[in-house]
């Protein structure tokens, strides 16, 4: 029977990892914070004490973490991934990380005797409880075929963009028209709200023009009642546009929406805002005056 490993089980990880146990798949499961895996245990998987107990004998090891210092300590770390990997266990990380550090981790994970496939995933909470996301694919074609039936029962679509750090480039680039869309609403609603015009009547001039997206109707609730509860949080998006600065840095772009909506979210993130959902970030234009 093919052993899976599950390592990190917060906002995304744990409803990602539930929808593979009602696939009828059995999982080791591991977590820094042990009592956020337990709701799993009860699901009937077998909570692990270390990434190195989940991932011993596995056959694919997938990981859903915030950062890529994480990611590298759960791989190389005391009791880590690595040091007891199977011989062509595949590690699967669908963690937002730069596509360098991608490129670093399947270095590793092939040193060790192992294969590494870049599987990070567009789309918050809902879509990871629904089994709809998107999920963004690096590496050798053979590799991610052998993951999709597992990647199949995680979202809607994989879509294989080529080598390791592709799928992690390509993440970045989804989040980065997020970010963007998100401030641009913001900006709009500031504007709007400055002119005296009802938020109301402007939220729904916005979902009957061409400019109405999924992302805009998905947090439109959260604008009409002043609530932003987090499907995908101010500090995760502050990260990824951080990612997607070095990246631009790296090969020479700049990219002046980008920079503009990196700063504004980290402001966010820096004023408290962080654990907000990424639609708060209009509160932050209307708090510093930026419109």
């Amino acid at each position: 029977m093919t052993k899976i490993a599950w390592i990190g089980t917060g906002h995304m990880g744990l409803p990602m990892a539930r929808n593979l146990i009602k696939a009828g798949n059995g999982l080791h499961v591991y977590n820094r914070t042990a009592e956020r895996a337990q709701p799993l245990a009860k699901d009937g998987a077998v909570i692990r004490r270390t990434p190195a107990e989940a991932a011993e004998g596995a056959d694919f090891i997938f990981l859903m973490l915030t950062k890529g210092a994480s990611v590298k300590a759960i791989l190389t770390g005391e009791d880590g991934v690595l040091a007891h990997l199977k011989p062509n266990a595949y590690v699967v990380n669908m963690s937002t990380i730069g596509p360098e550090e991608a490129k670093e981790f399947a270095r590793l994970t092939s040193e060790a005797g192992g294969i590494y496939v870049d599987a990070p995933v567009s789309g918050s909470v809902g879509p990871a409880e629904q089994a709809q996301l998107v999920i963004l694919a690096g590496g050798d074609r053979d590799a991610v075929d052998a993951c999709r039936p597992y990647l199949d029962k995680l979202g809607k679509a994989t879509l294989h963009f080529g080598d390791v750090g592709a799928g992690s480039s390509a993440k970045l680039a989804i989040n980065l028209l997020l970010g963007v869309t998100a401030q641009g609403v913001g900006e709009a609603l500031l504007f709007a709200e400055k002119s005296g015009l009802d938020r109301e009547q402007v939220l729904r001039m916005i979902s009957e023009s061409a400019v109405s997206t999924k992302l805009f109707e998905g947090k439109k609730p959260m604008y009409v009642k002043d609530e932003y509860p987090a499907a995908f949080m101010i500090s995760l998006v502050a990260k990824d546009l951080g990612l997607l600065a070095d990246e631009a840095r790296r090969v020479g772009l700049k990219l002046p929406l980008a920079e503009a909506a990196g700063k504004t979210y980290a402001d966010a993130e820096q004023s408290g805002k962080g654990e907000l959902d990424m639609a708060a970030v209009w509160l932050q234009l209307k708090e510093s005056g930026r419109g």
